[in-house]
C-alpha cells in the first residue's frame, strides 16, 4: 500500500474530500447565488447610485473576507474545525434567510450574518481539507484544485438559478433559493460527520479551554453568543462603508502586530516560509483587486454595455465559473503529470502566470470597445473570451495558494494563517470598490484614465480617446469609463505577473522544501 494513502480513500483522494467538496460546493451556492444579485438588486430595487453600491458590495465583500482572521484563530485555540463550521453554515443561512424582508434593518442585518457566518466557515472546511492529506503527500495541489472546483460548480449554478427566480417571480424568490443551498451545504458536511469520514481531524483542541465556565456559560458557548453580538456592529460598518478605511488601518495594524508574535515564536526555517505566506498574501490582494470586478462593476458593465444573448446580466456571474468546471480536472491532471516528471512549475512561478493571464483578460474587456455598435453595445464574445483568459489566471493562483497555505504555515497557527489568506479579499474587495467607483460616470469628467500616459494606453486599446468621446452620448461615456479602468489595470497587472516571474529565485529558496 502506498504510504501516502490514508485508510479511506475515494478516487485516489481521502474520502472526506469528497464530503467537504459538496458541503462547500452548496455553501458556495448560496453565496454566489446572492452575490449576483446584490448589485443589480440595489441599483435596480432598492435604487441606490452605482457609488453608494460599489461601497455597500466592497464593505460587505471586504468583511466577509476580514472575519475568517477570527474565526480561524477561535477555531485553533476553542471551537474545532467541525464546530465552527457549523456554526458558520447556520449563520449565514440565517442571513440568507432574513434577505427576503424588505427593510433596512433586516438588509444590513443579513449582510452581516453572513459576514460573521463566513468567518467561521470559510477558513476553517478549508484547513480541514489541508489536514486529510499528510506532510508531503504530492496529491495536495490536486485535491484542492478538486476541491476549488466544487465552488465553482456552486458558483457556475447559483447566479444562473438565482438570477432566473428573481427576474420571473421576484427579488426575494433568489434570496431563498440561495439560503436553502446552504442548508443543505450543512446537511452534507453533517452527513461526513455522523460516517467519520475525517477520523480525528476537526476536533475541539482543548477540552479543558473549551469547557472553562465564565459567567455560568463555557468558552465554546461564549464564542457562540459573541458572534450573534457581532451582527449589529459588523451591520453599522456595512451602512456607514464610506468609513471603512479605518476599518482597513485597524485590520492591517491588528494582522501585523500578530504576525510579529508568531514570527517570534517560531524557528527560523519556520519564519522564512511564513514570510513567503505573506508575500503570497501580498500577490493575492493585487489579484482579487483586479478580479473582484466580477460581481460590482463587470456586472454593471455586462447590463449595460454588452449585446447579451441567453443570459441575463447577474447570470453573466457563472460563465467564470463554468469555465473552472471545465478545467479544474485538467490543471489538476495537468500538475500530476508534470510532478510525476519533475517539471511541475514552481508555485511563485505560478503566481506570476496567474496575474499575467488575469491582466490579459482585463485588457481583453477594454478591445471589446473596438467594436462597440452604435448603442455604445460591445459583442458578448469578449466577455467571454477575457472571462475565460482570467479563469485561466485563477486556476494557477487561488487553488495553488490555497494549497500553499497549509505547506508554509507551522501545525499550530495553520487556520489563522489561512485567514490571513482570505483576508486578501478583504483588503482586495476594499480596492476593488475604489476600482469599481472609477467607472462611474460624473459630469464634465469621462475616466480618470483619460489623459496623460494612462490617457494613451486607454486610446491604444480601447480605440477610444477622451476628446472624441465627450462628443458622443452619454452611453459611450458610460462604456468608455468601463474601458479605459479595464485596460490600464489589466495592463499594470500584466507588469506585476512579469516582475515576480523574473524574481522567483529568492523567494523559491526561501520556501525551502515547499515546491
Amino acid at each position: 500500500m502506498n504510504t501516502q494513502t490514508v485508510n479511506k480513500d475515494a478516487f485516489g483522494h481521502p474520502k472526506g474530500l469528497l464530503y467537504l467538496f459538496f458541503a462547500e460546493l452548496w455553501e458556495r451556492f448560496s453565496f454566489y447565488g446572492m452575490r449576483a444579485l446584490l448589485v443589480l438588486y440595489m441599483t435596480k430595487h432598492l435604487l441606490f447610485s452605482d457609488e453608494m453600491s460599489f461601497g455597500i458590495y466592497a464593505a460587505y465583500m471586504s468583511l466577509v473576507y476580514v472575519t475568517p482572521l477570527l474565526g480561524g484563530m477561535l477555531a485553533d485555540q476553542i471551537l474545532g474545525y467541525r464546530k465552527a463550521i457549523v456554526l458558520g453554515g447556520m449563520l449565514m443561512a440565517l442571513g440568507h434567510f432574513l434577505l427576503t424582508f424588505e427593510n433596512a434593518i433586516f438588509f444590513y442585518g443579513s449582510l452581516a450574518f453572513i459576514i460573521v457566518g463566513n468567518g467561521f466557515f470559510k477558513p476553517n472546511i478549508s484547513s480541514l481539507v489541508g489536514k486529510l492529506y499528510k506532510e508531503g503527500d504530492t496529491r495536495r495541489d490536486s485535491g484542492f484544485t478538486i476541491f476549488y472546483m466544487g465552488i465553482n460548480i456552486g458558483g457556475a449554478v447559483a447566479p444562473l438559478l438565482c438570477a432566473w427566480l428573481a427576474e420571473m417571480y421576484g427579488w426575494h424568490y433568489g434570496f431563498i433559493v440561495a439560503g436553502l443551498g446552504m442548508l443543505l451545504g450543512l446537511l452534507v458536511f453533517n452527513r461526513g460527520l455522523q460516517s467519520n469520514v475525517f477520523e480525528h481531524h476537526g476536533l475541539i483542541p482543548d477540552e479543558k479551554v473549551y469547557n472553562n465556565k465564565y459567567i455560568g456559560l463555557k468558552t465554546g458557548n461564549w464564542v457562540v453568543v459573541c458572534s450573534f453580538l457581532a451582527v449589529p456592529f459588523f451591520a453599522a460598518i456595512v451602512y456607514f462603508c464610506r468609513f471603512e478605511h479605518y476599518l482597513v488601518w485597524v485590520v492591517s495594524t491588528l494582522m501585523v502586530l500578530f504576525l510579529i508574535s508568531v514570527l517570534k515564536k517560531v524557528s527560523t526555517s519556520e519564519r522564512k516560509k511564513l514570510l513567503v505566506a505573506v508575500y503570497f498574501t501580498v500577490l493575492y490582494t493585487l489579484f482579487s483587486a483586479i478580479f473582484e470586478q466580477a460581481g460590482s462593476s463587470l456586472t454593471l458593465f455586462a447590463d449595460r454595455s454588452v449585446n447579451l444573448i441567453g443570459l441575463n446580466a447577474a447570470q453573466t456571474n457563472s460563465i467564470n465559473s463554468g469555465f473552472i468546471i471545465m478545467l479544474a480536472i485538467p490543471f489538476s491532471l495537468l500538475w500530476t503529470f508534470l510532478a510525476k516528471r519533475n517539471k511541475n512549475p514552481n508555485s511563485v512561478i505560478k503566481f506570476g502566470l496567474g496575474l499575467l493571464f488575469l491582466g490579459l483578460g482585463f485588457v481583453i474587456f477594454g478591445l471589446s470597445a473596438n467594436q462597440a455598435d452604435q448603442f455604445a453595445k460591445t459583442p458578448m464574445f469578449f466577455l467571454i473570451i477575457g472571462t475565460l483568459v482570467y479563469t485561466i489566471g485563477e486556476l494557477f493562483l487561488s487553488p495553488i495558494g490555497l494549497s500553499k497555505m497549509t505547506e508554509l504555515s507551522p501545525l499550530k497557527y495553520i487556520a489563522f494563517i489561512m485567514g490571513v489568506w482570505l483576508s486578501a479579499n478583504f483588503f482586495g474587495h476594499f480596492f476593488a470598490g475604489k476600482i469599481a467607483s472609477l467607472t462611474t460616470v460624473k459630469e464634465g469628467e469621462v475616466s480618470v484614465f483619460s489623459k496623460g500616459f494612462f490617457g494613451k494606453i486607454s486610446e491604444f486599446i480601447t480605440g477610444i480617446s477622451n476628446d472624441s468621446v465627450l462628443n458622443q452620448s452619454e452611453n459611450f461615456q458610460q462604456l468608455y469609463s468601463y474601458v479605459s479602468v479595464y485596460a490600464n489595470f489589466g495592463t499594470i497587472t500584466m507588469f506585476f505577473g512579469l516582475l515576480v516571474i523574473l524574481l522567483y529565485k529568492p523567494i523559491k529558496s526561501a520556501m525551502q522544501n515547499v515546491h
